[in-house]
């Protein structure tokens, strides 16, 4: 028997009643979540989970949450590449939003599941800064621009669509409600429970 707390849930054992952390519990069976802004820490929290879990079962599946307006495409990027390292399959669920950094994240999973009224949002990476001589915003906007080749690219490896129709859609803001998302081969899967 267990009873929630705000963030804690109390949970009966054999040594009596115990204060656990939802996280810690979740993360027992094999879940994360991306919430918030995709930043240093919250990649860094995940990366540390999904390590973890592929120690305790290297080929485990593990489930990812994803509720996110996105953020730093360095953050993200290195988040991508530790789900495509570790040998544990990660199943993504769409809750709510996963927008630009997160929505590539999203896309990325091994089975990608939305929830009814979830949706996606794809889009070119964004100048945080702008200023300086004419050689920085130069050295900026080819960075950003090599940046968004390999964003673009992921997407496309993980939809099964072209490059260039990647970049037409990522030009703008490309919102994909899920039946949208699963036709256009962001998503594979629209649930209405979280059963696996």
């Amino acid at each position: 028997m267990s009873f929630v707390d705000e963030a804690r849930i109390i949970k009966e054992s054999s040594r009596g009643y115990e204060l656990i952390p939802i996280r810690d519990e979740m993360l027992s069976h094999r879940e994360v979540e991306l919430t918030g802004e995709v930043d240093a820490d919250s990649v860094n929290s995940l990366i540390r989970e999904l390590r973890y879990l592929q120690r305790q079962d290297p080929e485990g599946e593990i489930t990812m949450y994803i509720n996110s307006p996105g953020g730093g495409v360095d953050s993200g990027l290195a988040l991508y590449d530790v789900m495509q390292a570790i040998s544990c399959p990660i199943r993504t669920v769409c809750v709510g939003l996963a927008a630009s950094m997160a929505a590539l994240l999203f896309i990325s999973g091994d089975r990608r599941d939305m929830l009814p009224h979830s949706r996606l949002m794809i889009h070119d990476p964004l100048i945080v800064q702008t200023g300086g001589s004419a050689l920085r915003l130069k050295a900026v906007s080819d960075d950003l621009m090599e940046t968004r080749q390999i964003t673009a690219r992921v997407i496309a490896e993980h939809s099964g669509k072209s490059l260039e129709e990647i970049l037409e859609k990522t030009a703008t803001d490309s919102f994909f409600r899920a039946e949208e998302a699963v036709a256009f081969g962001l998503a594979d899967n629209i649930i209405t429970s979280f059963e696996k």
